[in-house]
Order: structure tokens, then C-alpha cells, then sequence
């Protein structure tokens, strides 16, 4: 039987992030996607011009649909929208025994908004206890505890350790929006924090990258690794997925990460 992998999140029109990255990612590591679209958005690489939520109804009997049937071995999460979508899918999760990978989609790379103010704390109360690990970048831990945003990695593992407070097993920060030379992530659970780190790559092609980690770690719970081992393997493939992002040329902002670097040919 193949590994198989749910992901939760709104659509991307121009395939670069949300439910096309997640299934590309998915794909590229060798794992059976099924999805829940929880809204439909108009955008490309250079702006969000559109976004239709999808019914509450619709987005449980997805759900649903797909628990009834397929051996859902990791379900990763990303844009919800607003609280009663969250509160469907919250819903829709009561009875999953697969790991939770919830990343906190609030603004896309071009600075759209995909989260509602309001919807905030629904977030924090109903989502954070049921994630096997959140994946937050420094803008979104900050808006989830109300605080600055994390300069340094004390203040990012203080600020992962706060977010655990809020029930996730784990809290992965990500450092992608840090300054310097290097971009370090920290994966924090009550047991240890795994410090992983790689050189700041310098492309302007990083559409999808928090989609893209989040749901690589997804695919390697599925796979049945340890989170560490998840979430290196998810790190050390984004990393290569970024250094050919340039390779695709795709549209004329913030173009996509190169999902699959490791399988199509190269020129």
C-alpha cells in the first residue's frame, strides 16, 4: 500500500503554494495526496486578487469523504480563513489519529492577508492543541501570542516554548524572515530543541516555501520517520527545492520553489 498524506488548505491559482504545492511536495516524495480545499483563491506570483471561502458543509463532508476511505497517514494543514472554517475542520479532525502538521497560514509572499484578524484566536484555542507540530514563521508566532517579532534565536526559542504552552506536541520556528547569512529553524518540544541551519539563499523565487516545508514534514510522518527525522528530511529538501527555484522562470514576482528539482531532468 502507498504511504498517503491529507493536506487541508486553500487553492492556489497560480500553483505555486497552498493545495498545489502540498501535492507536489506529497508527489515528490514518493506519497499518495489527498485534499481539503477550505477556499479558492485568484492570485499569481504578485498579488492575492480574489478569495472565495468554501461552505463549512463542504469542507466536513470532504473530510469525511476521504477518513472513510483512504489510511490518511499524516495530514498537514494550511490556510483556513476564517473561524468557522477553522471550527469545521477542528470538527472534522475530532476522531484522526494521524500526526497533525498545522502551519499558521496568515499573508501570503505577497503580503495578502489569508488569515482574518478574528480568526486568530479560534486558531490558538481550537487548532494549537491537536497539531503534532505547528510550523509558524517569525511574523505568525509573533500575531499568535500577540508579541514583537522574534530578532535572535534566544527570543525565537522562548517564543516556541510559549506557543507550546498553547498545546501543540511540538513548535518548529522558522527563521526564513530573520536577517544575516544563515537562516536557522528551531524545532522545540518539551523534551529538546533541534537546531537546524543553512546558508540564506538569494532569490526572489520563495513563493510556497512554508507550504511546501510543512507539508514535507507531513509526507515523512506518513513515511513513518520520527518528527526529527521529519522535519530535517522536510529542511534539507526545501533547501535544494529553493537553490533550483530560479531554474523555472514561473511568472513575474515571487515565483515558486522548484518541487521537483529531484525528478524532472535538468538542462
Amino acid at each position: 500500500m502507498a504511504f498517503q498524506a491529507l493536506t487541508i488548505a486553500g487553492s492556489d491559482s497560480g500553483g505555486g503554494a497552498g493545495i498545489q504545492a502540498d501535492l507536489k511536495t506529497f508527489s515528490a516524495l514518493g506519497v499518495y495526496g489527498a485534499s481539503v480545499l477550505t477556499a479558492v483563491t485568484a492570485q499569481n506570483t504578485r498579488a492575492v486578487t480574489a478569495v472565495a471561502m468554501i461552505a463549512p458543509a463542504m469542507i466536513r463532508a470532504q473530510m469525511a469523504a476521504v477518513f472513510d476511505d483512504l489510511a490518511i497517514g499524516a495530514v498537514k494543514i494550511g490556510m483556513l480563513g476564517d473561524p468557522v472554517t477553522i471550527s469545521a475542520v477542528a470538527e472534522g479532525l475530532a476522531d484522526c489519529a494521524a500526526p497533525i502538521v498545522l502551519d499558521p497560514v496568515m499573508v501570503a509572499k505577497s503580503g495578502d492577508a489569508l488569515l482574518s484578524a478574528e480568526a486568530v484566536k479560534t486558531l490558538r484555542d481550537r487548532m494549537l492543541p491537536l497539531a503534532h507540530v505547528l510550523t509558524p514563521n517569525l511574523p505568525e508566532a509573533a500575531r499568535l501570542l500577540d508579541t514583537e517579532e522574534a530578532t535572535d534565536e534566544a527570543t525565537m526559542l522562548a517564543q516556541g516554548r510559549a506557543l507550546l504552552s498553547l498545546g501543540p506536541r511540538a513548535v518548529l520556528m522558522k527563521g526564513g524572515h530573520g536577517k544575516g547569512e544563515t537562516c536557522v529553524d528551531l524545532l522545540i518540544s518539551e523534551a529538546d530543541t533541534l537546531r537546524l541551519s543553512a546558508p540564506r539563499q538569494q532569490t526572489a523565487n520563495t513563493h510556497g516555501t512554508g507550504c511546501t516545508l510543512s507539508a514535507a514534514i507531513a509526507a515523512g510522518l506518513a513515511r513513518g520517520l520520527p518528527l526529527p527525522g521529519a522535519v530535517e528530511a522536510a529542511h534539507s529538501y526545501l533547501q535544494r527545492a529553493i537553490a533550483a527555484a530560479d531554474a523555472l522562470n514561473i511568472g513575474h514576482g515571487h515565483g515558486p520553489v522548484h518541487h521537483f528539482h529531484g525528478v524532472w531532468p535538468h538542462e
